[in-house]
């Protein structure tokens, strides 16, 4: 059995016995191809399943119109948001998106990173990974004028475009309103010792200790590795036992919360009561626990559809001026009181 020719501009323009030149204007509705031609060619394309190769299509303007972002985690309930922010702004535009999980892996990042280079994206928007700061694999993007974008957990260290949130501020919100419900020793439950939001958030928990001359005491912050449920537990655990009048918490994310609000649940210790407790991000499920958690809104859609935006801007300005923006946008956030916190 023959087989059938892959549907290729030339080959409807040997159906139709017109020029290849003809055919692809005709395509893209210039005004000097007869009405009569053009749609003979869109009826010969639809006959065929035609479909435009978009690389060649771009070929002479160096774009492909698809994007990468690299993210630690998919399923984690703020970079979900963060995704779809920029997907529904990408859409609109008209870019395709491709979604990578590092893994919180430095080596997979890497391998991301040069894997979205390889493929030519017109852009990267890339939340860094627990391990990673200036490594050089992100310093080649910057080499290779390929507009960039990092978002949340970035690095102080890379000169690039950036959409955050004031971690340092947002943190010392969350514990000022512990403090104001009557919070006299407060622990934290927080990040890794790399990545910049969990050093802000430290510091932002230490800046509203030392507002309301309260002493910080090292042994009540204890920082998380894999930043889950279960050190949450473990660590609130740890605490309680050494620290039994400690009576406020404040954790890197919610689902480190959530670990806080089960092990004081358990014990039979009241929340808000004994200990209160706040949470960062305001994940689906700190509203649907009990009690209801507490925590800070991180605007995950808004910061990827502003990313995107960024993004866009930038591609813009090196493609007429050959120069990056370098801009940072940072993005507002609330401290969210529910029971976990809220005492009378």
């Amino acid at each position: 059995m023959k087989q059938q020719k892959e549907p290729t501009l030339k080959l409807i323009a040997e159906k139709l016995n017109i020029s290849v030149t003809t055919v692809s204007k005709a395509l893209k509705g210039y005004s000097d191809v007869s009405a009569v031609t053009r749609q003979r060619v869109i009826d010969m394309a639809d006959q065929l399943n035609y479909t435009p190769n978009s690389l060649a299509v771009n070929f002479r303007t160096k774009e492909t119109r698809t994007i990468g972002i690299i993210i630690p985690e998919v399923v984690h309930h703020f970079f979900s948001s963060v995704i779809n922010g920029v997907i529904e702004e990408a859409e609109r535009q008209n870019y395709f998106v491709i979604i990578l999980q590092s893994n919180e892996k430095k080596e997979m990042e890497k391998r991301q990173v040069e894997l979205l280079i390889s493929k030519k994206v017109d852009g990267i928007i890339m939340s860094l990974s627990n391990q990673s700061n200036d490594e050089d694999y992100l310093k080649m993007i910057i080499n290779k004028k390929i507009p960039f974008v990092l978002i949340d957990k970035i690095s102080k260290l890379i000169d690039c475009s950036k959409v955050v949130i004031d971690d340092k501020k947002a943190a010392f919100d969350a514990v000022n309103h512990l403090i104001n419900m009557g919070c006299k020793k407060i622990a934290h439950i927080r990040g890794p010792l790399n990545p910049q939001n969990a050093i802000d958030r430290f510091l932002g928990y230490k800046a509203a200790l030392a507002h309301h001359n309260i002493p910080f005491n090292p042994e009540l912050v204890i920082p998380c590795e894999r930043v889950c449920y279960e050190e949450g537990y473990e660590f609130t655990k740890k605490i309680m036992t050494k620290y039994p009048d400690v009576d406020g918490f404040f954790a890197i994310t919610d689902l480190v919360a959530v670990g806080i609000l089960t092990y004081l649940n358990e014990q039979q210790i009241k929340v808000p009561e004994q200990v209160a407790v706040i949470g960062f991000s305001n994940w689906f499920m700190s509203g649907v626990i009990s009690p209801k958690l507490s925590t800070i809104d991180q605007p995950g859609f808004t910061m990827g559809a502003q990313a995107f935006l960024l993004l866009k801007e930038e591609m813009e300005s090196m493609k007429t001026t050959g120069e990056r923006l370098c801009k940072t946008i940072t993005l507002n956030t609330d401290v969210l009181v529910r029971a976990s916190s809220k005492r009378n």
